[in-house]
C-alpha cells in the first residue's frame, strides 16, 4: 500500500519545514555549548534565550519561568516530585484524577509508595472533572492539584481557569499536563492561575526530545536532576540547543497561527465524526463540544481495537487504540474504563487524531476504509451476530 494517511497526531507530529530550517544550523554551525564563554558558546546561549522568550510569550509567562527538559514526562515528574518533596512543601497530600497521562499517574503511585497521600477527583461520563467534588478533596495539608489540560485519548478539555481559581482560593499549587493543549487551545498561565505546566514540542510539529516546564515565579521545588546547574539549577545537563530552538519555533508558529490552523483541523474532525457516527453502534467518547479540535476517539461495539488498527495499517492509515494488546496489558484503556464504559466495549476503541497536514480526501479515505474493516471484523464476531439479531 503506497498511500499513507497519518491520523495519530496526538502521539506525535511531523516536524514542520520551518522548524527544521530553524534547527539545522545548530547541528553543524552553531554547535557551541551554551555554558562556554567563547563566541560559539555565547551564540548558543543567545539562541537558547530567544527560544525561552518565544515559549514564554506563547504561554503568557515570563521568560524566567520557562525551563527546558527532555520531554513532557520529565516536566510532569519535575512538577509532582519537585513540589511534594520540597523542604517547604505545604503538606504530603496530592490530588489528581484517574484519567491522567501515565507520566502523572505512575509518578503519583510512586509517591504513594514513598509515604505521600494521593486522592483522585471523580470525573463524569465525558471525562470532565467534577468541580464540587474536587474542592471537597482539598485539605489543609494538600500541596498540589494536578489535572490534565486536555485528555490525550478522548480529547476532553478541562475548565482550567475555574480549577486554577479554586486552587488559588485554597492556597494550593495547581499543575497541568498541557502536552496535548499547547498550540491547540488557548493557554494563559497567569490568567488561568496555573502554577506549574508541562508540555512537549513534538506534539505541535516540533522535535522529539525537547520538553518545557513552566514554574510560576516564587514557587519552590526540589530539583529532580542534579549536576552542572543548568536551567537555574532546576534541570542540570548540557542544553539541547537545536531541539530548544525547534521548540521555540514550533510554539511561536503553533500559537500565532492557532486559530486558522485549528479552524481547518476542526472542520476535518467534524467531517470525520459525522461519518463515523453513521456506522451502527459506534459512539464518540469524550465531551461532545468541550474537546480538542484535533482528537476524535470512538468505541465500536463487537470488534477488537487491536485488529482494527492492524487492518487500518494495511490500508496505509496510522491510528491508535487503547485496547489491551496495543499497550501490552490485559486491560483496556484506563481512560475509557474511568468514564464508565464496560470492559467489552472499551476494548473496541480507536483514536483518530488529525493534524495540519491532513485533508478532506484523507478523512474520506479513512471513513471508506474503516467502514469496510468494521463490517469484516463484525462478520467474524459471534457477539455481532447476537447484536444484529437484537
Amino acid at each position: 500500500m503506497d498511500r499513507v494517511v497519518y491520523a495519530d497526531n496526538a502521539a506525535t507530529t511531523p516536524v514542520s519545514k520551518e522548524v527544521l530550517d530553524a534547527m539545522l544550523p545548530y547541528f553543524t554551525e552553531g554547535y557551541g555549548n551554551a555554558s562556554s564563554l567563547y563566541r560559539l558558546g555565547r551564540e548558543a546561549k543567545a539562541a537558547l534565550e530567544k527560544a525561552r522568550a518565544r515559549v514564554a510569550e506563547g504561554l503568557g509567562a515570563r521568560p524566567e519561568e520557562i525551563f527546558f527538559t527532555g520531554s513532557g514526562t520529565e516536566a510532569d515528574n519535575m512538577a509532582l516530585r519537585g513540589v511534594m518533596t520540597a523542604p517547604r512543601a505545604r503538606g504530603r497530600h496530592l490530588i489528581t484524577t484517574p484519567l491522567e497521562h501515565h507520566a502523572v499517574l505512575h509518578t503519583a503511585e510512586a509517591l504513594k509508595k514513598e509515604g505521600f497521600e494521593v486522592s483522585y477527583a471523580p470525573v463524569d461520563e465525558y471525562g470532565m472533572v467534577m468541580l464540587p467534588e474536587l474542592e471537597k478533596l482539598i485539605r489543609p495539608d494538600t500541596a498540589l492539584v494536578s489535572i490534565i489540560a486536555a485528555n490525550n485519548e478522548i480529547g476532553t478539555v478541562q475548565p482550567l481557569e475555574e480549577i486554577g481559581a479554586m486552587c488559588r482560593r485554597h492556597g494550593v499549587l495547581f499543575h497541568t499536563d498541557a502536552v496535548q493543549a499547547v498550540g491547540h487551545i488557548p493557554i494563559d498561565v497567569h490568567k488561568m492561575n496555573i502554577d506549574l505546566l508541562a508540555f512537549s514540542a513534538h506534539k505541535l510539529n516540533g522535535p522529539k526530545g525537547t520538553g518545557v516546564f513552566y514554574k510560576r515565579k516564587g514557587v519552590v521545588i526540589k530539583p529532580v536532576i542534579e549536576g552542572g546547574g543548568q536551567e537555574k539549577n532546576l534541570r542540570s545537563g548540557t542544553e539541547n540547543i537545536a531541539g530548544i530552538v525547534g521548540c521555540g519555533e514550533a510554539v511561536f508558529r503553533g500559537v500565532s497561527e492557532r486559530e486558522s490552523r485549528m479552524a481547518r483541523v476542526r472542520a476535518l474532525q467534524d467531517r470525520l465524526i459525522a461519518g463515523m457516527l453513521q456506522i451502527p453502534f459506534v459512539r464518540l467518547t469524550g465531551h461532545p463540544t468541550k474537546r480538542l479540535p484535533c482528537v476524535a476517539s470512538f468505541v465500536i461495539e463487537c470488534i477488537e481495537g487491536e485488529s482494527l488498527i492492524l487492518l487500518l495499517d494495511r490500508d496505509g492509515i496510522c491510528a491508535s487504540t487503547g485496547s489491551a494488546c496495543s499497550t501490552g496489558s490485559l486491560d483496556p484503556s484506563h481512560v475509557l474504563m474511568g468514564i464508565g464504559l464496560p470492559h467489552e466495549i472499551a476494548h473496541g476503541s480507536v483514536r483518530l487524531s488529525l493534524g495540519v497536514q491532513n485533508t478532506e480526501e484523507d478523512v474520506d479515505y479513512i471513513l471508506k476504509s474503516i467502514t469496510v474493516i468494521i463490517e469484516k471484523l463484525r462478520s467474524m464476531s459471534p457477539l455481532w451476530e447476537q447484536k444484529a439479531k437484537g
